[in-house]
């Protein structure tokens, strides 16, 4: 069944404002809900960076019956695998509706806080994979160890579990991450209605479901809405690794200099037009996207919803 669910913004809002929001979601009928998992925000002007994992327990809380998941965590470097194994277990125990770990291999951004090396992809891929296995060791319950090339775990038990493990959804923008998804994941993460990346998942027998994460700015009117989303997002203008490589929101801002509003904006859907908001979403469900996470830049938090949810979700075939 395609869903349409909620996307909370760790970069933009405080941890107060995510729980707030997250209960107003749910009441306007958005039961499944994600939050971004970030040390720093992308560049200065987002503003907020909680730590994911409180906010999580917040949102179990006021918000009993959401799936709630993170879109995404990189359990490898700045947090151990089974650290995140425990807070994810907890989560899941939590959330009356369920829980599913979003997972991927990073952003120097967010994990080179700690002064460790940031590894090139292949072996950041190569501990992503290493780290999932962790985490499911874990949640069979029992003493475990383990003894890896990149994590050691040893006498460790998790007393708190879920009924079911939370299933670990896969971040892949490239082939080889999309390879991983499919061969040891159980649905695969992307950003954009990427008809290559999802068809390859399928094809290398990836079959669980198709997550993305979607951008869009409802204001009064259009220029607003694209204003809002450039001060806010310069940074989705930026090509190549850069997003993986930058060191620092600084260093993003240096690069934004260079961004020009049209290539940050892109196709997001933006302004009051419900049929611009629909043709958005149309698009992700056309590649094959079984869930979409749409995010709502700015403030307006609370006259998105009403808007999605009476405008735009009822011109969407489901």
């Amino acid at each position: 069944m395609t869903k349409i669910g909620f996307s909370l913004s760790s970069e933009e809002h405080g941890p107060r404002e995510l729980v707030q929001y997250a209960s107003m979601a749910a009441d306007h009928g958005f039961s499944d809900i994600w939050v971004s998992d970030h040390f720093h925000p992308w560049v200065d002007a987002q503003g907020e960076s909680p730590f994911v994992w409180s906010v999580v327990g917040g949102i179990a809380a006021a918000a009993p019956g959401a799936r709630l998941g993170t879109g995404v965590t990189c359990p490898t470097i700045r947090i151990h695998p089974a650290i995140i194994a425990q807070a994810a277990a907890t989560s899941a125990a939590m959330a009356g509706g369920g829980f599913f770990l979003g997972v991927g291999s990073g952003e120097n951004l967010n994990e080179h806080i700690l002064g460790d090396r940031w590894p090139a992809t292949d072996e950041r891929l190569e501990m992503l994979e290493e780290a999932m296995e962790v985490m499911r060791l874990l949640w069979k319950g029992g003493n475990q160890s383990h003894r890896g090339r990149h994590y050691t775990v040893e006498n460790a038990r998790l007393y708190s579990l879920p009924d079911e493990p939370p299933p670990i959804y896969v971040s892949a923008f490239g082939p080889k991450a999309c390879s991983l998804a499919a061969r040891i994941g159980d649905g695969l993460v992307t950003t954009s209605p990427d008809t290559e990346v999802i068809s390859q998942y399928r094809k290398e027998g990836g079959s669980g479901p198709v997550l993305a994460g979607s951008k869009a700015c409802w204001a009064t009117d259009e220029a607003t809405a694209r204003r809002t989303a450039f001060e806010l997002w310069p940074n989705s203008g930026l090509p190549g690794e850069l997003a993986q490589e930058l060191a620092t929101p600084t260093h993003f801002e240096q690069a934004c200099q260079l961004v020009k509003e049209e290539d940050a904006v892109g196709s997001m859907a933006l302004g009051p037009d419900p049929e611009v908001h629909a043709a958005s979403v149309t698009e992700y469900l056309e590649a094959g996207v079984d869930e979409v996470y749409v995010h709502q830049i700015g403030q307006d938090q609370e006259k998105f919803l009403r808007f999605y949810r009476d405008e735009v979700i009822p011109r969407l075939s489901l």
